[in-house]
């Protein structure tokens, strides 16, 4: 019989599963028995109030806070009970991107992006630069190669951002707020790729937000190439639809798990207000 690890391993398996997963700070209870499965090259999509635990999720997937109960699996590999230096190889395989970008002021877009490269490799330049380049060419931001952080707009920072994330080509992109004090249009470039390294490049995806326009967006749109190779984003076909799912968290728990439709056609007066 195959170990659970095995299981977990496999391709179109679950790359994230939480099981009765608990975490409070004193006495403030921040997630309570929150249990979800993501599979692989799917998205989950985490909606909820302020302090309702939407972030917390993504610090105990990439080892910054330690679950107080329950099981945590990323990739096959349990992570709730693994040592710092045991979490460096499942964090290999993950990418963050926070809500202000968070980019090197001091260094170029080539530097960021080809940061982790540089520091933590010993490849050579020229290969470097051509994934630097690869994934700048991806965003559509290659001739920004050369500039600072402070000669780019909000959205190109996000973008840059996001090429840095999957520089290292990671399995799952972790995205927390990526698109908040952004304008729509502006914001809907930042969704375009997120939806473009799901679909393209069969990226996980974690997506906390609390921009309902953009959590729909990503949810109801995927990206195809043309048959000269463009890419474009356009309206998911139903079966599409379905790999993206929301969760919605309040008080802790996971009060609504599905796809779009389901949630927009919810009953439940909670949900109602927060939608509306």
């Amino acid at each position: 019989m195959a170990t659970a690890r095995e299981v977990l391993g496999k391709p179109g398996a679950p790359a994230v599963v939480f099981d009765h997963v608990r975490l409070a700070f004193d006495e403030k209870v921040v997630l309570d028995d929150l249990s979800f499965t993501l599979i692989k090259g799917h998205t989950k999509i985490i909606l909820g109030a302020s302090g309702s635990g939407k972030s917390t999720v993504l610090k105990i997937i990439v080892g910054l806070l330690r679950s107080d109960a329950g099981v945590v699996w990323v990739n096959g590999e349990r992570v709730d009970q693994m040592t710092e230096r045991q979490l460096m190889s499942v964090r290999a395989d993950l990418g963050m991107i926070f809500q202000e970008g968070a980019l090197f002021d001091s260094l170029t877009v080539r530097e960021n992006v080809g940061y982790k490269y540089f520091e933590e490799t010993d490849m050579p330049i020229e290969q470097v630069d051509r994934r630097v380049e690869e994934v700048l060419g991806f965003i559509g931001l290659s001739e920004h190669i050369y500039k600072m952080p402070s000669e780019l707009s909000g959205g190109q920072r996000r973008r840059v951002a996001i090429a840095r994330a999957m520089a290292f080509k990671p399995g799952i992109l972790l995205y927390d707020e990526a698109t908040t004090g952004l304008d729509p249009i502006t914001a809907t470039t930042v969704d375009d790729e997120i939806i473009k390294l799901r679909d393209l490049e069969g990226v996980t995806s974690i997506v906390v937000t609390h921009q309902l326009r953009d959590a729909f967006y990503i949810a109801t749109h995927m990206a195809v190439r043309d048959g000269s190779g463009a890419v474009r984003v356009v309206p998911a076909t139903p079966e599409k639809a379905d790999e993206a799912e929301f969760i919605m968290l309040k008080d802790g728990f996971i009060c609504f798990e599905g796809n779009a439709e389901e949630l927009r056609r919810s009953s439940d007066p909670y949900l109602k207000a927060f939608l509306s």
